[in-house]
């Protein structure tokens, strides 16, 4: 037991008690999520080798009826896409990039999810030679407020 807490302590010691070090660590573990797909579309396979290329543990369930879990989790209209995953207790919604998830699973945002709406051409899983459409990232919470969380330029 000694050992342990000695080791403990001079692992500390090495990264100086420094909260990004710590931060670092806890973002290189993988991230279990959950996506939500049809058999039928081609791009969310596409979007999931992206999850998994950034360390993200993905359950693929495919269904006839996305539709269902997008009602169930409250996800409107406008915030739809092809896909939906759920995080951590977060939807996220389509073509959202590994990098917005692991951003909304740590700074735990008072809100139901994030989305990128319909499905822009140059997102993950939306990888269309060099052409990149503009997007944003944009949360979404139980009263259908919106606030867009991140933004790319396209070309």
């Amino acid at each position: 037991m000694r050992k342990i807490i000695g080791l403990i302590f001079f692992i500390l010691m090495g990264v100086g008690f420094n909260v990004n070090a710590v931060e670092q660590v806890v973002a290189a573990a993988p991230v279990e999520i959950d996506v939500y797909r049809s058999p039928t579309c081609g791009c969310c396979g596409k979007w999931i080798k992206h999850l998994q290329e950034n360390n993200f543990i993905v359950k693929d369930f495919v269904t006839n009826d996305v539709q269902a879990i997008k009602d169930k989790y409250g996800v409107s209209e406008n915030m739809a896409s092809c896909h939906t995953a759920l995080v951590n207790g977060y939807v996220v919604e389509g073509h959202v990039p590994a990098a917005d998830i692991i951003k909304l699973i740590t700074d735990k945002p008072k809100v139901v999810g994030i989305s990128v709406p319909g499905m822009p051409v140059g997102t993950p899983g939306m990888d269309m030679g060099g052409r990149k459409d503009a997007y944003s990232v944009v949360s979404f919470d139980k009263e259908q407020n919106y606030q867009v969380v991140n933004s790319y330029e396209g070309n």
